[in-house]
């Protein structure tokens, strides 16, 4: 195998190893084995969804940051901090600086990976949603 190969395959597998303990962690407190088939039905539901949910939404959230959203969030805090330490006005830059130097470090990364486990995960859980309550309501 190529090492991208290689390092692409590690990306996926850290993705579906953190949503897994995601998806674990609710299953665990909920109580799976405690219940009949049709709850532990809803169970795994509610584990596979909300991991999705997660990891899709984080994907959501380092695209934002990557264009540049958040820069201005950034610009407000930092100079906040700067305004209570000594001498900390010299620092002072103006936004559309410190903005073209903070897209000027920014890397470009494919983090593509979180958002496809996640999409994944997510429709295991609607079809486990659909599974319930084609389940639920035929009875």
């Amino acid at each position: 195998m190529k090492q991208e190969n290689k390092e692409t395959l590690k990306k996926y597998a850290i993705c579906v190893g953190i949503e897994v303990f995601i998806a674990f962690l609710v299953i665990w407190s909920k109580g799976f084995f405690n219940h009949s088939l049709a709850v532990n039905i809803q169970i795994l539901s509610d584990a596979f969804f909300v991991a999705g949910v997660l990891m899709t939404l984080f994907a959501g959230m380092l695209y934002i940051s990557s264009e540049g959203a958040l820069i201005g969030i950034g610009f407000v805090l930092r100079n906040v901090v700067l305004a209570f330490i000594p001498m900390g006005r010299m620092k002072h830059e103006v936004y559309a600086k410190y903005r073209e130097r903070k897209l000027s470090e920014a890397k470009s990364r494919n983090d593509s990976c979180i958002l496809i486990t996640g999409l994944i995960f997510l429709a295991i859980g609607i079809i486990f949603t659909a599974i319930w309550y084609v389940n639920f309501y035929s009875t």
